[in-house]
């Protein structure tokens, strides 16, 4: 075991992969270094519990961890994110050998927590509390990579009948416009081109009773104005809460990428009433429609859950019409797990696993075929993209980079094997189709 040594894994959504990223760039300022789990000393799971098949990685890694640590047992083990939140002090026990649960809204007090359990091995932290507003987090100075992503709101007031988001991440919570701003230039500055902001339903940004009144179409513009940015993503929007300033944006904010994560869950009426997601189809599509009106080039993906409690038949055969229909170059699919405090948990007419397992593998089959298709499409195209290092392929003299290009979509470049590319824009032709990526070559300047 290393002293000062720490190994974080992480489960779930970006808004966790941001949170881990964080709490690794604390501990470095506070003098820890990566290590391997077998090496660390500090050892945190960061946890999603929005489906079943999460919470079971959780589970598994936790195991793995008890078991590669054993002759170590001085080492703290710590367990973040939605399962803590979840289960809470539930997950002390000697049988865990679990030191510190850090809740959804725990993370900024989690540094200071640690440093705490190592001087005193015979402690135990929980950070469970919710906080009325969003609490805000030491801020960090370094070298950063080509992407930042920058948390704008935690939580969600949807209370989508599925979902248990609210439960673990709490009510909505904005942050200030200004204090976005702030991290926004903050990781410009170090050396990212591509700015990715996140929240559970962004385009409710600043509309809670925490936040400062801008709302999410001026955050974005304000965004979009900074010195040194190339690119602007967001996600996850709602549908029921895109408005045209909103829809507008994409015509208006150069930086901003044709590619929007619209989640769908079913293309079922009834299914979605039951779901509670206050959208129908007809509204669903004309928001693509005024998204590909304003940007005809829109890039769509797209969540499902199939096997939603009463789902008929009909009502998948809604879902893949709606697919095809809206033509969404990716998307993730699941089949419905219930999910502790839900009103989904006590709805009638559970769909049978077989038959969701069997539709989620024509859905899926379908979402390859769009794939191929929007894919095979971008063959011949000249594009920009922003690279974000080097991939496993390799050729002679040369070596094969890897970056994203405005859509989203992962391309392959050989480049001289004479230079760090990382953080370089390229302008690229794209020559080749694979199965979930595209190959080019390189067309003009690197900047």
């Amino acid at each position: 075991m290393t002293e000062k040594s720490f190994h974080i894994i992480t489960f779930g959504c970006q808004m966790n992969a941001s949170d881990s990223r964080w709490l690794a760039r604390i501990l470095a300022t506070r003098g820890f270094v990566k290590a391997e789990v077998a090496d660390a000393q500090v050892i945190v799971i960061n946890t999603c519990s929005v489906r079943e098949k999460p919470e079971q990685k959780f589970t598994a890694a936790l195991d793995h961890v008890r078991r590669v640590t054993d002759a170590n047992p001085e080492v703290l083990i710590a367990v973040a994110g939605c399962v803590a939140q979840q289960l809470g002090e539930s997950l002390f026990s000697d049988a865990s050998r679990v030191r510190l649960v850090i809740g959804s809204d725990g993370l900024a007090n989690a540094p200071d927590a640690i440093v705490r359990l190592l001087a005193d091995p015979g402690l135990r932290i929980s950070l469970l509390d919710c906080t009325v507003g969003y609490e805000e987090r030491e801020n960090t100075r370094g070298a950063s990579g080509p992407i930042a992503q920058v948390n704008i709101m935690q939580g969600c007031d949807n209370f989508c009948a599925y979902c248990i988001v609210p439960f673990t991440r709490g009510r909505q919570k904005s942050r200030a416009a200004g204090t976005v701003l702030e991290e926004c230039r903050a990781r410009l500055e170090e050396g990212a081109r591509e700015i990715c902001l996140l929240g559970q339903n962004v385009n409710a940004y600043g509309q809670d009773k925490q936040g400062d009144g801008t709302v999410f179409a001026v955050l974005l513009a304000r965004v979009a104005a900074l010195p040194g940015l190339e690119r602007l993503r967001y996600v996850t929007p709602h549908p029921k809460d895109m408005g045209a300033e909103d829809v507008a944006a994409f015509a208006a904010l150069a930086p901003l990428c044709p590619r929007l994560h619209l989640p769908l869950q079913s293309g079922s009426d009834a299914v979605l009433n039951r779901m509670g997601r206050k959208y129908d189809r007809r509204g669903f599509l004309d928001l693509v429609e005024r998204l590909r009106k304003v940007r005809p080039d829109m890039a769509l993906a797209t969540d499902v859950i199939v096997g939603f409690p009463g789902e008929s038949e009909r009502d998948f055969e809604d879902t893949l019409d709606m697919m095809e229909t809206c033509g969404f170059m990716s998307s993730f699919s699941f089949c419905y797990s219930d999910r502790p405090g839900t009103r989904a948990v006590l709805f009638p007419d559970k769909v049978d696993p077989s038959v969701s397992r069997e539709r989620l593998a024509r859905l899926q089959a379908l979402q390859e075929t769009l794939t191929g298709r929007w894919l095979e499409n971008c063959v011949g195209r000249k594009t920009d993209i922003l690279i974000e290092g080097r991939s496993r392929r390799q050729e002679a003299g040369q070596t094969s980079w890897q970056g994203r290009d405005s859509y989203g979509v992962l391309v392959h470049i050989a480049l001289p094997d004479c230079a760090d590319y990382t953080g370089k824009m390229a302008s690229v032709t794209v020559t080749r189709a694979k199965k979930n990526t595209l190959a080019a070559q390189l067309a003009g300047e690197l900047w």
